[in-house]
């Protein structure tokens, strides 16, 4: 099963390069090219097998979306000349990432399940159940860590550390807020129920920008619109499109990324069904069929439409 596990490219005026969870990036003087692999993570470790056209099924679902919210706040794209590719503007980024939750699931249920009321500093309500619709979306921000895992903060710790001056963060729970509201009407439009879901921002030239994906199956849960109440009044699983399935997967087989534990075997069965997911998403999110780009060449490929994009002549 053919998949980009990784590339390890060298362009000319090309100043740096990083490699992070599922994208690698290459910095340039005043922009860098990032390029989606198929790498896939969960609890914050990299799994041993990469997921067939998943960096393609994530690069094309935050293109649309980042064109879909370009009039709320401006974004780093500046082309997508490949489906695994975006040539974007170099951003400082902000040293938080930027959660907003709509419906108690997941780590904010886990949490919730343990007993907890207080989730980053925001009170929850008693009663609830898991994948009840909160009140109102709430904002629980996480550490954005360079290594290990992401972790819970408030606002109140974000601004006496001083990791976000106080009117930038304004800014960002401003646009956190915004942009979740417009997710929530292009996942209605299909069908679809955006759950919860994390933004990260940074600054170019002064400005906020809005930086990374949005909206994707890596950053975003999804339940099905058709059933939720019913299933909710039953007290059955809801029906979703998210990468949760696969820390379910991993919790069933024993693995949560805590130290001494071994990630399971991924199958070629268990990797197709998650590449499966990942296509299912793209075409109920995108109401359009899934074309996959052919992996013969693909490195070429890639790397030959960073090439045309001229760096060395933008110095």
């Amino acid at each position: 099963m053919e998949a980009i596990k990784e590339t390890n490219f060298s362009f000319a005026g090309q100043t740096g390069f990083y490699r992070g969870k599922v994208r690698d990036v290459y910095y340039f003087e005043d922009q860098l090219a990032i390029v989606a692999t198929d790498r896939i993570s969960a609890f914050d470790v990299v799994l041993p097998r990469a997921i067939p056209y998943k960096g393609q099924v994530l690069n094309q679902i935050a293109s649309l979306n980042l064109k879909a919210t370009s009039d709320i706040v401006p974004n780093w794209v500046v082309s997508t000349p490949d489906p695994n590719v975006t040539i974007g503007y170099k951003c400082e980024p902000f040293k938080v990432e930027m959660v907003i939750r709509g419906y108690l699931a997941g780590h904010a249920w886990r949490e919730y399940k343990a007993g907890k009321r207080m989730l980053c500093g925001v009170a929850l309500p008693e009663g609830l159940r898991e994948n009840d619709k909160l009140p109102e979306p709430i904002i629980t921000p996480t550490t954005k860590a360079d290594e290990g895992h992401d972790e819970d903060i408030s606002r109140e710790e974000i601004l006496a550390q001083n990791l976000v001056l106080e009117q930038d963060y304004l800014i960002l729970e401003q646009y956190t807020r915004a942009l979740f509201a417009r997710g929530t009407e292009l996942a209605k439009q299909q069908g679809l129920i955006l759950v919860d879901t994390k933004y990260e921002f940074g600054k170019y030239k002064g400005e906020v920008y809005l930086i990374d994906e949005i909206h994707t199956p890596d950053s975003s849960r999804y339940f099905y619109s058709e059933g939720y109440e019913d299933r909710q009044q039953q007290g059955e699983p809801q029906r979703q499109l998210s990468k949760e399935f696969v820390r379910q997967w991993l919790i069933e087989n024993g693995f949560q990324g805590k130290e001494g534990q071994t990630v399971p075997e991924m199958t070629d069965e268990v990797v197709r069904g998650i590449s499966e997911r990942y296509i299912e998403l793209y075409e109920v999110f995108t109401g359009q069929r899934f074309e996959k780009k052919p992996y013969e060449n693909v490195l070429s490929r890639i790397e030959q439409k960073i090439v045309n994009n001229n760096f060395s002549t933008k110095n």
